[in-house]
């Protein structure tokens, strides 16, 4: 050791290989087949044979059948929990008195310990305990609760101080509560400094919940032989009765402690504090008395976890607020940085600050106390080298960066929220500089000295209150402070600042929008022109001469000419019906159109749902002009429609007054439409009977076509080129985003087939953005258009993440992406396996390429 001498130098001794147990027990090591393999030097005034002689003997020599019997008993519990188990009042032999054992496992060793019992003890731990917890719970707060905590464990342990001790985020630990005798010195409030408790000390208190020492001037008993067979000492990590690092046992003295005991307080599984007894004199507890304080460390623990949960549903609720009012106050129409700057009077109810800034866009806005606009740009620089999507957050700016001395005054803390990424933005919030003391447990900094196991083991020897004045730091960022700012970046990038952002590029992009429209209309062009060309094909049926032909066609294409105008002028939106009927009454009956009688509620119809009927109607009014009511003067026709429990529309249409009907002998086009269109196209139902008097159709309509129908927003599409990678084996998990069910699980068993290990499937962007969350893919297929909204956000997170993806869509050839997307692959529906084979080894191919570069 040639530099410097602190306490620091503690965190390389082998606490857990120490080679010796306290006095106060035995131990005894086995082999996996009950062979003594080490034993402790003071073995022979406990059970008559000195460790030579026990060496190598089955511990059946030395111990009675019932002993051992209770002994194997708790090493199978122990091997199941993973604990150290015991068994209390055991006797090892008819005339040995009765002990308290421990057992457990470490490495490929048994280890038995064994204690004096506490006699004529009626000690029930289980009620004992959960009468504690009780009084505990009933205590109005977090300090109250944890006075109480203290004073009782001094009651169950009989020792002269009980402390709880709390760590801090650097490591530091404080005194929080505390309950001694009268006359002892008070601790409470006062810091200890990290190196007090080194990191392999803190390590074991995790694993071991309760450490006792008995006497920190009695000698040790050492193990025998130090090393097994292959050279390895006995780990005793575990062990109950494992010694005490002469560092340590130092430092107690100091503080004029002869004996202590250690009760690990554990949050989530981590060191959250202890509690520390001490007493001025000797004091053994017995091993039942020291599991009832374990049990009742335990029971703490679990305690302060149900009240971090409630604090975290206090915090869930504080940050859903803040949500829901930062949505509040955004305006419409105004830009980002307008918004933002309304932010601040709502997020102060909740992160206290004494300045504020914001830096969007190379526009910067400072208000407060803050530093100036020169200084917040070097501030920036050092915040871009930080990570991308964390807020980022010190009570010392000059720690971190060395020109924040300049601004201390005013702005000593900081608690940045980046809101982009790219280029990157920030809201920062300051906090001016505190001045505060802190009062030590002795001078944290002060040299040791030399001492009696040589100078580098020497701890201070001071624990009076040592004041400590803190410059250039601000008051902490709490922990709440932090989990509310990261509610808020999530607010900002996910929802507002998006749909800000959006409004700003809707207001640039009128010719895009142009070209959309184009695509779109392309698209219903692309629909018509095959719906036309099958009612040629299925018209030529039973026609003889072109006239007729011509005719039928004709109509038929009219009708659905009349429902396209409808929609056009409802911008494609749903529309209603009575206009349809009368339109297609008007065309062939004109000024005779009053023999139609119309009567029903206004009712909406889809699009798909209108465009049927348009061409039912078409039929329904030709047949009746040609063979039904129409065909004579006097004839006319009712149509009924209303909607039912179900909100179905159940449409009637009723002849009477025409030639005598009969049932047609062939199964003509026109018929095929009445009688099939509705079943089929719309899965609703038809049925037509041919009665003597008049024709009777009636049509029920599922009352999905009969609701209003969200507008399918339009889309981009690109055609698939040509992969010039080599193969690459898909394996891994494959994210696949697509809001069709049957469309899904053909793509899903596509995936499969091409060697994905998994895929995850799901239907919106907020599940695929907790899927990437949770298990983040190795690629990704995102359809485009999902209803009401666009997987254009989950390609920016996949993309934040380098995870290589492609689009899939049905729409038209020329479609337009957003400009950060147009260079990504997209696969034009309908896609087969191996369009989407080479597609996802392009976009796989590209990544592994520039990740080479």
């Amino acid at each position: 050791m040639n530099g410097g001498v602190d306490l620091s130098n503690c965190d390389r001794e082998p606490i857990h290989l120490v080679g010796s147990i306290q006095p106060s027990g035995f131990l005894i090591a086995l082999s996996t087949d009950w062979i003594v393999k080490h034993a402790s030097s003071n073995i022979g005034a406990w059970l008559g044979v000195e460790p030579d002689a026990l060496l190598g003997l089955p511990l059946s020599e030395v111990m009675d059948e019932e002993a051992l019997h209770a002994i194997r008993g708790r090493l199978q519990l122990s091997l199941i929990n993973g604990s150290v188990e015991r068994a209390f009042r055991v006797k090892l032999s008819a005339s040995a008195l009765p002990l308290d054992i421990a057992v457990h496992l470490s490495g490929q060793s048994i280890i038995i310990e064994a204690e004096p019992s506490e006699p004529d003890s009626e000690l029930d731990v289980g009620s004992m305990v959960r009468a504690m917890i009780g009084r505990l719970q009933r205590t109005a707060d977090f300090d109250a609760c944890c006075r109480e905590a203290a004073r009782q464990l001094r009651s169950l342990t009989g020792f002269d101080r009980v402390m709880i001790y709390r760590f801090d985020r650097d490591g530091a630990g404080e005194v929080i509560a505390e309950s001694a005798v009268r006359g002892m010195p008070s601790y409470l409030g006062l810091r200890y400094p990290a190196s007090d408790i080194p990191k392999q000390a803190r390590a074991l208190y995790e694993r071991n919940w309760l450490r006792c020492i008995n006497d920190v001037d009695a000698p040790s008993a050492a193990i025998l032989p130090p090393f097994g067979p292959e050279g390895e000492p006995l780990d005793l990590s575990m062990s109950v009765l494992r010694s005490v690092s002469p560092i340590h046992c130092e430092y107690l003295r100091n503080m004029g402690v002869a004996a202590s005991m250690s009760v690990s307080i554990l949050r989530r599984g981590k060191l959250w504090g202890l509690f520390a007894c001490h007493n001025m004199v000797p004091r053994r507890l017995s091993l039942e008395r020291r599991t009832a304080a374990e049990l009742y460390g335990q029971m703490f623990s679990f305690l302060l976890e149900g009240v971090e949960r409630d604090r975290e549903e206090a915090y869930e609720a504080k940050a859903h607020l803040l949500h829901t009012r930062i949505m509040a106050v955004m305006a419409d129409g105004a830009s980002s940085m307008e918004n933002l700057e309304r932010l601040r009077g709502e997020v102060g109810h909740y992160i206290r600050s004494d300045g504020f800034a914001i830096v969007l866009g190379g526009q910067t806005l400072v208000d407060g106390s803050t530093p100036t606009p020169e200084e917040l740009l070097g501030l920036v620089r050092m915040l871009n080298r930080a990570h991308a999507s964390r807020v980022f957050a010190t009570s010392e700016i000059a720690q971190v960066h060395q020109p924040g001395m300049d601004f201390a005054e005013r702005a000593a803390g900081m608690l940045a929220i980046p809101v982009s990424r790219k280029p990157r933005d920030y809201i920062i919030f300051f906090r001016k500089e505190s001045v505060r003391t802190v009062t030590w447990a002795g001078n944290p900094d002060k040299p040791v000295e030399a001492g009696p196991n040589g100078q580098r083991l020497t701890p201070r020897k001071s624990f009076e209150a040592w004041k400590e004045t803190v410059l250039g730091q601000s008051e902490p960022w709490t922990e709440a402070d932090l989990r509310i700012a990261d509610s808020l970046r999530i607010t900002l990038m996910e929802v507002v600042l998006r749909l800000a952002d959006q409004a700003e590029e809707e207001r640039r992009t009128a010719r895009e929008r142009q070209e959309l429209l184009i695509a779109e209309l392309n698209h219903r062009v692309r629909n018509i022109l095959s719906l036309v060309r099958a009612l040629l094909a299925q018209s030529r049926a039973g026609v003889t001469r072109v006239e007729e032909f011509a005719e039928i066609v004709g109509g038929r294409i009219q009708a659905l000419a009349r429902a396209h105008d409808q929609l056009t002028a409802e911008n494609w939106k749903p529309s209603p019906l009575r206009p349809l009927i009368a339109a297609e009454v008007d065309a062939y009956l004109g000024h005779r159109a009053e023999r139609v009688v119309l009567s029903g509620p206004e009712v909406l119809l889809s699009p798909p749902a209108l465009s049927v009927m348009a061409l039912i109607m078409h039929e329904l009014v030709t047949n009746a002009a040609k063979y039904g009511a129409f065909a004579d003067s006097g004839g006319r026709v009712k149509v009924r429609w209303s909607l039912d429990d179900q909100d179905a529309l159940e449409l009637c249409w009723e002849e009477s007054g025409g030639p005598p009907v009969q049932a047609p002998t062939r199964q003509g086009f026109g018929t095929t439409i009445i009688e099939r269109s509705v079943p089929h196209e719309l899965k609703g139902e038809a049925t037509v009977t041919y009665a003597l008097a008049g024709l009777r159709a009636r049509f029920t309509i599922p009352a999905i076509h009969v609701s209003l129908a969200p507008e399918r927003p339009a889309v981009v599409e690109a055609a698939v080129t040509p992969c010039a990678a080599a193969d690459i084996p898909l394996g891994g998990t494959v994210l696949l985003l697509e809001d069709n069910m049957i469309i899904a699980m053909s793509a899903e068993d596509m995936l499969l087939k091409l060697g994905a290990d998994r895929v995850e499937t799901v239907a919106s962007v907020r599940q695929a953005l907790v899927a990437i969350a949770d298990d983040p893919p190795g690629m990704a297929l995102l359809d485009v258009n999902l209803g009401t909204e666009t997987s254009f956000p989950v390609a920016e997170r996949l993309r934040e993440l380098g995870i290589p993806f492609l689009f899939a869509t049905g729409y038209g050839e020329s479609a337009i992406f957003p400009e950060e997307f147009r260079d990504v692959l997209v696969l034009r529906k309908p896609y087969d396996s191996e369009q989407v084979r080479r597609g996802l080894q392009t976009v796989r191919g590209a990544v592994a390429g520039r990740r080479e570069d």
